[in-house]
């Protein structure tokens, strides 16, 4: 069993270094969050004085975070881990974030000394609850093998995908493909009942034959064939219209880098982007349906 720091106690980063705790991991939490911190100790996690008790003492270091720039302050800050950690230290950084800074930040940390891994995760809150998130993982072969138990604590899934920043370019990819998805599944639905045609009917063909995706099988839009699924709880989140959005926008900022053009990738950010942007950003992204049915703004 290792001793953890784990960074970052929002929704995600909570329960997964609750279920650190759970496999036996000594764990110490840090958030600059009050209401972060009160959730915490309500659930009854140690917690760290500030960033630096943290981490001082900790063998393997976590971080959850919202975006890019917390990832780097946090990291290369006058304050940050690459000044605190503890000499050997392996840092994983949980958040998802934007290629290039995954990569800065890496780089960073390998000039201090720090091995280091980007393993972004999918699976939302549910799957950092019950423990089932799948990791992708990006870094050196070592760093990965001594990460993967940790990771094994919180996650079902773990997948190496390469060197510096190839788990944040899977995470990006793999949620523009679900963006695009859903925005099929809705439409479909939605043309299904402008024809006449019960959704759960088109359901009952489409995730048998050629039409099946997650989006349609696991996260059906419509309520009914998914009892799982938002759309039988008022589309409450799940994965927030806000995140889908974030990782959207990662994916075309990345895209455009690369000079790789994804035509409906950019569609789907533009759609996501209006739904938001008319006050649904706090719903399920497979809200988007209420859109397409004219109901959302």
């Amino acid at each position: 069993m290792a001793r953890i720091g784990f960074v970052g106690l929002g929704n995600m980063g909570l329960p997964m270094a609750g279920n650190l705790t759970k496999a036996g991991h000594e764990v110490l939490g840090f958030d600059i969050g009050g209401a972060a911190l009160e959730a915490a100790r309500a659930a009854g996690l140690a917690l760290g004085d500030d960033l630096a008790h943290a981490v001082r003492e900790a063998e393997v270091v976590v971080t959850m975070l919202p975006a890019g720039p917390q990832v780097r302050a946090v990291h290369l800050g006058e304050d940050g881990i690459l000044r605190r950690a503890a000499p050997g230290a392996l840092l994983i950084d949980a958040s998802t974030i934007d290629v290039a800074t995954a990569r800065e930040v890496a780089d960073a940390a390998d000039a201090a000394g720090y091995a280091m891994l980007d393993a972004p995760v999918s699976g939302g809150v549910g799957g950092a609850e019950a423990g089932s998130l799948t990791f992708m993982a990006g870094g050196s072969e070592d760093a990965f093998a001594r990460a993967r138990p940790v990771l094994a604590a919180m996650g079902k899934t773990i997948v190496h995908c390469g060197g510096p920043g190839t788990g944040q370019a899977a995470k990006i990819c793999n949620n523009m493909m679900l963006g695009i998805q859903m925005l099929s599944v809705c439409e479909a639905m939605v043309l299904a009942e402008n024809l006449g045609l019960d959704p759960a009917k088109l359901f009952e063909v489409a995730s048998r034959s050629s039409g099946q995706c997650w989006s349609l099988t696991a996260y059906c839009p419509v309520p009914g064939p998914v009892p799982a699924s938002p759309a039988n709880r008022g589309y409450r989140p799940g994965f927030a219209t806000a995140m889908m959005l974030k990782d959207l926008r990662l994916a075309q900022s990345a895209a455009q880098a690369a000079g790789s053009p994804t035509p409906l990738g950019a569609q789907a950010a533009q759609l996501y982007g209006l739904f938001a942007q008319n006050g649904n950003d706090g719903l399920d992204f497979s809200a988007i349906i209420r859109m397409m049915r004219g109901q959302a703004g």
